[in-house]
Parts: C-alpha cells; structure tokens; sequence
C-alpha cells in the first residue's frame, strides 16, 4: 500500500506550496522511492484551459492531452514523474463527475449531498493515482479557511480512516512574517492558520514555516507547543535565491528524514549530488548571456512558467546564466524592434492566442532574421517565423487565418482534415466548430529530416513533443516558402503536419509547432532550448571575440 502525504497551506495564497510538493517528491526520489503528485483545485472550471493566463499563470499540458495546473509543470521538473488528467482534479470535474452519476442513476435515487458522494469522489481521485507508486503526494489549493476548499480537506481527513492513520502525513505550509518595528518574526498567524485546519479535524504532522530568516531554536519550541507538535517537526522552509535550492535547504532542516521516519518508508539517504550541481550552474555560472522574451502575457510572469524554467535549464546545460528580458510585443508594434531588441543575444518568441500584439512579433522575428541574431519560436512563435518568412522573403500578403480571414495568402489556417496519430483516427473541424474541439493537444510523433539543427540537437529522428494549438502550417504555400529557403526539418509521420521550420542561411534560426520547455527539466535540459542558448553563448562570444570554452556550445 502507498503512502500518502498531504499538503495544505495557510495564512495566504502563492506560498509556494507546489514548490514545496515538488521538493518533498525530488527528496523522497533521492532515496530511492518512487513518488507521484497531485493537485486538487478550488475553483469550479472544469480545467484550467479556458481561463486568462493574467488569473491563473500558464496551462500546463500534459502527454495524454490534459489541460492543467501550472503546479504540475513543478511536479514533472523536480521529478521523473509524467503526469496525466489524473493528476490535476477541480471542484468542477469533481462535481461534473458526481452529477453525470446522478444523471445516468448511478445512486439508486439517494439524496445526492457533499458528504458522502462529493468527498467519496475526491477520495477516488487521489487513490486513482496510486498504482505502484511508493508515495502520493497530494497539495490541496487554495487557502485554509476558504470555503471552496473545506470537501478537499474533508476528504483527505476521511483518507486516514480509509488506508490506515500510519499511511498518512498532513503537512501544513504557513508564514511567519517578519515585523521590522518590533524586530522580530511573529508567529500568531501560523498558530491560528493550524488552529483553523484543527478545528475541521486535521492535526499537522509537520509544519513548513516560510520565512526570509532563519528560525531561532526558541522559536520553533514556541511554535511546537502552540501547535501540538514535536520540536523537531516544526521545519524552517527559508526564501532561497533558486527554487532548485529548496530541496537542499528542506534536506538541511531534516524534512526528508522526518518523513521516512513517521512513514516508516525504507529510504536510503537521499543523494543530492546532481541538485547540488545544478545549483551551484545557477548562482556561479561561468557565462551569461541575455535573451529576449517578446511576447503579450510579459505583465504576469507565471505565464511563461515552463518557458522561463526551461531557458534556465537551457543555461545550466551551458554552464550559462540567462538573463531574461521581458519585452511587449505592443510595444515592438507601436515603436521598433531596434529600440527593443538591440542589446539581445538571443530573441523567443513563444506561444499565445489572439491577434493583439501580433505584428510585434513579426517584427521582431524580422529583426532576428535580418540581424542573424539566434531565433527560437514556439507554437505561435513558429506561426509568426513563417508569416514574417512569406511576407518580406516571398513577397506575399500573407497572414494567419486566426487573425485576417480574408488575407490572400492565409500561410498559416486552420486545418479541417488531418491524421491524429495520438488518437489513431482521422479528426476534422471547421471554423464553427467549438473551440474546445478544435485544439491539437498533448504529446504527438515528429520526425525530424538529417543536416538540420533540429536533428544536431536531438541526435534522433523521431520525437514525441507536446501541443496545444489549433492553427496549422498551410500545405498549399509549401513550394513557394521552401523554393525560397525556408527549410522544413520536422513533420508529422506521414508529413501533412509541419512541426519545425528553420532557415539555413542563419546562425540559429528555428521554429517549432509544439512546446518543447513542457519536457524540460533541470536535470535534463530541453535539446533545444539547450541548443538555442548554446547558439546564443557562441553569437555572443564571436561577436565580443570571447574565449571559446563553453562545454555545450552549439
């Protein structure tokens, strides 16, 4: 039988639960057990997908073609995990779930109520991921107190009678926030938050304390005997200047054995040799280069999560730090990309819905192309490469059928008939059809063409990325575009499906159709993010006529 660990947090949201989660997982993989991770949300949309990136941070995807939390982008980075549907659960697919049941008269005509059949449900949910694993870790979000949390935390109360109260460990995340007038850290919000979570039944068996400062010894044992626990279980889960470094600080405050301990896991110690490494690649990296993010959701950073993740790990593969640069492709639109663009050693253009801000893009793809500064575009990013490509290289009035219905050379449309090799049947859609149908999501096979970048940095032929679009590269300008260089190296199998597009006559020119830095992980950096950043590295140097001593350069 598993393990279950439940985390929760309190005082206030963006503590870093999911970090915290991801951590537990990366400590728990270091001695040598096997662990999945879920995430139970509040909110009452199905899944995250139809939700503004500027509320809720970026839409995970995940390889069977699930729309998720952003958290889990965390689970899969600390991890070797892969997450499904399975691991993401909403108030609303929750209920969704039980009123379907009620629908098709699954209940025999009972009185349908949140207790038993909400939380039976929820209870379901976190066994449906416990397969082989040695360890589920499940975070409920939101905040203690919240009222769309309380069915969660019933449920995983209810779970300690389920599968045994010494197969369960509640861990509660809470803040003690420092007072500079009276010059110390208080601990009565961290007191009540564990009052609150008591009172609905649930007694924490150890308690991360966020903090910007390390915890004196009488502060843990003022904390300890304030919340019924031992000394020892109180954990000082200090701000660190890399996320990577959590699971170091959390192994130094003895986390990790706590848990083996009052789970009686038969862990080994952990190994932190690689995460140790990574860290050091981070905070005293050999070279740096900067790279510049032209997009339209740059005003709330989280959604670009795995994108700027990913170009931190392209940097550790490098031995580089990466200086992001937050530009507005508005701003590239009202102004120029000189004024924007001049000091990047790298430009990404990444994905994105919508026409606002489009011609920014296409701006600064042109600004890239012409100034043979390394070009990475992603998803829309490749879309505005082969728009930019047709209009200033070609000479056509092309467009994007997403964004001009009526443009004479629609380069990118939406394609009404292709192969779906994930689902192994023909799909088909149409301009009127819902938008929820019409998206390619999750992971599909590429197969990339020899003598290109893509192959160079992939060394295979075949791929399996991960998508969510609903545009497509339009066959009918194929000839003309590559006629006049544009090169195609990566299609579907049976090669409808234009999934990368580079140029030759470039440093580093590469667009791709799917999103790579949903796969990348600081312990395996994307192949192409850690080529992007390599070319970037040796752009730099040729240009400052640097020292060529990179490890990776590409």
């Amino acid at each position: 039988m598993p393990k279950y660990i439940f985390i929760t947090g309190g005082v206030l949201s963006s503590l870093g639960k999911g970090i915290a989660a991801a951590s537990i997982g990366a400590l728990l993989e270091a001695g040598g057990l096997k662990v999945t991770i879920q995430k139970l949300d509040p909110y009452i949309n199905v899944d995250p997908g139809t939700l503004s990136p500027f509320q809720h941070g970026e839409v995970f995807v995940t390889d069977d073609g699930a729309e998720t939390d952003l958290d889990l982008g965390h689970y899969e980075r600390f991890t070797h995990m892969r997450t499904s549907q399975a691991n993401n659960f909403t108030t609303g697919r929750i209920y969704y779930n039980v009123i379907s049941k009620e629908r098709r008269g699954d209940y025999l005509g009972e009185t349908v109520q949140v207790i038993p059949h909400i939380t039976d449900e929820i209870r379901q949910a976190i066994k449906s991921v416990s397969n082989d694993n040695d360890v589920v870790i499940v975070e409920i979000g939101g905040t203690i107190g919240d009222i769309e949390s309380l069915p969660f935390l019933e449920a995983i109360r209810q779970m300690r009678y389920d599968v045994g109260r010494e197969n369960v460990l509640y861990v509660h995340l809470t803040l003690l926030p420092y007072i500079k007038t009276s010059g110390e850290l208080k601990t009565k919000p961290t007191q009540h938050s564990v009052r609150e979570i008591r009172a609905i039944g649930i007694q924490p068996d150890l308690l991360l304390c966020r903090t910007d400062r390390n915890l004196t010894p009488e502060a843990k044992k003022k904390i300890a005997i304030h919340c019924n626990l031992d000394g020892d279980a109180v954990i000082n889960a200090i701000d660190v200047d890399t996320i990577y470094e959590v699971p170091l600080a959390l192994n130094s405050e003895g986390l990790d054995s706590q848990i083996v301990k009052k789970l009686s896991l038969p862990s080994k110690s952990s190994d932190l040799r690689a995460w140790k490494e990574i860290v050091r690649k981070i905070k005293e990296p050999k070279n740096d280069v900067s790279i510049a993010i032209v997009g339209k959701y740059v005003g709330l950073k989280d959604s670009y999560k795995s994108l700027t993740e990913a170009l931190i790990h392209g940097g550790i593969a490098n031995d580089c730090r990466v200086n992001l640069q937050w530009i507005d492709s508005e701003e590239v639109e009202a102004h120029d990309a000189e004024k924007y663009l001049s000091e990047a050693d790298g430009i990404l253009v990444p994905g994105g819905f919508g026409y606002r801000g489009i011609e920014g893009k296409i701006e600064s793809v042109r600004y890239a192309r012409e100034k043979k500064i390394p070009y990475f575009g992603i998803c829309l990013g490749m879309q505005c490469a082969v728009i930019e490509f047709a209009r200033n290289v070609c000479g056509l009035k092309a467009n994007s059928s997403e964004f001009d219905l009526s443009t004479q050379a629609p380069v990118i449309y939406l394609m009404e008939k292709w192969f779906d090799f994930r689902k192994g049947r023909t799909e088909e859609r149409t301009e009127s059809t819902q938008k929820g149908g019409t998206m390619r999501l999750g992971a599909y096979p590429c197969v990339i063409g020899e003598n290109s970048l893509a192959y160079t940095a992939y060394a295979q032929k075949e791929i399996s990325e991960r998508h969510r679009h609903r545009y497509e590269f339009n066959n009918a300008y194929r000839e003309t575009l590559t006629g006049k260089g544009l090169l195609i190296s990566g299609t579907s199998p049976d090669g409808e499906l234009v999934e990368i597009v580079e140029l030759r006559d470039h440093p580093w020119f590469l667009g791709c159709q799917f999103h790579p830095e949903f796969k990348s992980r600081p312990t395996e950096p994307h192949p192409l993010f850690r080529a992007f950043i390599g070319a970037a590295l040796h752009e730099k140097r040729s240009l400052f006529s640097y020292p060529d001593d990179g490890p990776n350069d590409q």
